[in-house]
This record gives structure tokens, C-alpha cells and sequence, in this order.
């Protein structure tokens, strides 16, 4: 069995691929080809927590495990550390081991993209993104590249530099309610436990919201959430984990997952949550495989 570090998985999940096979994931999943198992929280020492998260389909299986441990700060050590292991499904065969951190940012940005692109979205000029570290940078590089992004607002400048260096035309902010009402998309991917996207925004913007993944954290205010066509990626998790949805007592009748979505009419405000689940970790995994493979 192989295993990639960063690097490797970062160039083994090109974005465009990546986005695509996702969306066959979500295909799978409509067709009952493809499920996952609830999140096991097992309490580990020191206050540290393992994550473990399977997924199958008819020809793979993948198990991502995650730990967390909030003292490893003051050592100089990751807080978050985890990998992703695929196996043929058929034999249990171990195939390919990849770096769980990466995997995650860019399965996580590509399924943003995935499920606004089911909510019938498909491209994007100007872009407000809410956030400073891994999934902020993510996103950014991946929404310029899929959806061609050339205009690009956030507040930390050197993610602005970064995305500058890559040709978008990138500038850091500190108030992000002008551009709020000028962005085709606004991305929000923080761990805030309150509303950080302004209310005011294009009656026919995007909203992505990727940070806030428990009941008591909020990223889109409720007054937005109601205004908007609603979809996620499981309705699951969103039930018990998307606080952004909780607070704002949303209609959960009118809420679309992305597997068996409708499209809304063009000009219709969308707001776009997820909240993660181990079928996106095994769609990425996939593809990680059979590029190793074309090698």
C-alpha cells in the first residue's frame, strides 16, 4: 500500500476532476450504491478525541480517521492530525493511504462547488470570502479555478497575495459588507459561533457556508437562511450539526440535499451548507487511487 503525503494527495485531487467526482458520488448515493456509517467518537487521553468516519461503495471503501487534541498547541504540535485509508471492497485489501488534513480541505471546497452546481449555479465573477486558514485557501484557489473567480475580496492579505500570484485580482478587507452586496458568491469558512456574512447580499448570490458544524454555531444570519432556496449535502447531518439552519427554524420539507436536488430558477437567492460526510472522503480517495494508477 501506498501512502502520499501532502503534497502527493494535493496534486492526486486535481480541482475539476475532484468537483466531478464528487458529483458521481452524489449519483451513487441517490442510487443506493453508495452509504456511510455514523461518526464514532472514541475519548483519547490528554482530552483528545478519535474521529473515525467509514464509507463504501460497490468497488472501494474508505475510512478516514481524525484526531484532536487542543493541548497540542503549546508543544508545537498539529492540533488536527488524520488519513484517509481506501481499500477494495470486495477483499479488504488496503490500496492507498493519503494525508487526512488535505484531503478534507479539498474534498470540502469541491464539494461546495458540487452542490452549488446542483442548486443549478455554474460560474461566478466576484467572490467575497469570510475566513483566514485552510478551507478559506481552499476555496479560494478552487473557485478560481472551477468557476473562474477573477475578482476576489477576503480579509487576510496574504491570502490575497497568494491568489494575486495566481492571476485574480485579490485585495484584503476589513468590512465585508460592501462587497457582500456586489459578490456573485459569498463563501463563509470560519468557527464562529455567530452570523459573520452580512444580511444585505444580491437577490441572486450564492451562499456557502462550510465553517459552523455544530448545533451552536452560525455562520449566515437566520434572516438570510429564510430568503434563501436551502440545500445541503446530507439532511442528516444537517438536522443535528448546522446550526446556521437550527437557528434560523428553517422548513426542513423545503431543504434539498444535493444527491436528488432541483435546480432553482435563475435570479433565486441559494444558500449552500455542509456540514461533511464520509462519502465525500471516499469520492476523493477514489480519484486519488486511479490517478496513482494512470501513473
Amino acid at each position: 500500500m501506498r501512502t502520499l503525503n501532502a503534497e502527493e494527495t494535493a496534486a492526486a485531487l486535481p480541482w475539476g476532476a475532484l468537483v466531478e467526482a464528487v458529483l458521481q458520488m452524489f449519483e451513487r448515493e441517490r442510487l443506493g450504491e453508495a452509504h456511510a456509517s455514523p461518526r464514532t467518537s472514541v475519548p483519547l487521553a490528554a482530552g483528545g478525541v478519535m474521529l473515525l468516519m467509514p464509507a463504501a461503495d460497490q468497488h472501494f471503501a474508505a475510512l478516514k480517521t481524525v484526531t484532536v487534541h487542543a493541548g497540542n498547541a503549546e508543544q508545537g504540535l498539529p492540533v488536527v492530525q488524520g488519513d484517509v485509508t481506501l481499500m477494495d471492497a470486495a477483499t479488504g485489501t488496503r490500496l492507498l493511504a493519503m494525508d487526512g488534513n488535505v484531503l478534507t480541505a479539498r474534498r470540502t471546497a469541491a464539494l461546495s462547488l458540487a452542490g452549488a452546481m446542483k442548486a443549478g449555479r455554474g460560474g461566478a465573477e466576484r467572490m467575497l470570502l469570510i475566513g483566514a486558514g485552510v478551507q478559506a485557501r481552499a476555496h479560494a484557489e478552487a473557485f478560481a479555478e472551477v468557476w473562474g473567480v477573477r475578482h476576489l475580496k477576503i480579509h487576510a492579505e496574504a491570502l490575497a497575495q497568494h491568489m494575486r500570484s495566481r492571476g485574480v485580482d485579490a485585495s484584503a478587507i476589513a468590512d465585508p459588507t460592501a462587497a457582500a452586496e456586489e459578490a456573485d458568491v459569498i463563501v463563509a469558512a470560519t468557527n464562529s459561533q455567530d452570523p459573520v456574512v452580512p444580511s444585505r447580499v444580491r437577490p441572486d448570490a450564492t451562499v456557502i457556508a462550510v465553517g459552523a458544524y455544530r448545533a451552536d454555531m452560525a455562520e449566515v444570519p437566520p434572516e438570510l437562511v429564510r430568503r434563501c432556496a436551502v440545500f445541503v449535502d446530507t439532511l442528516e447531518g444537517a438536522r443535528s450539526e448546522a446550526g446556521d439552519l437550527i437557528r434560523a427554524g428553517v422548513d426542513w420539507s423545503a431543504v434539498q440535499a444535493f444527491s436528488s436536488a432541483q435546480p432553482v430558477q435563475q435570479g433565486r437567492l441559494v444558500l449552500v451548507k455542509t456540514v461533511g460526510h464520509a462519502l465525500w472522503d471516499l469520492a476523493a480517495a477514489r480519484l486519488a487511487y486511479v490517478n496513482q494508477q494512470q501513473q
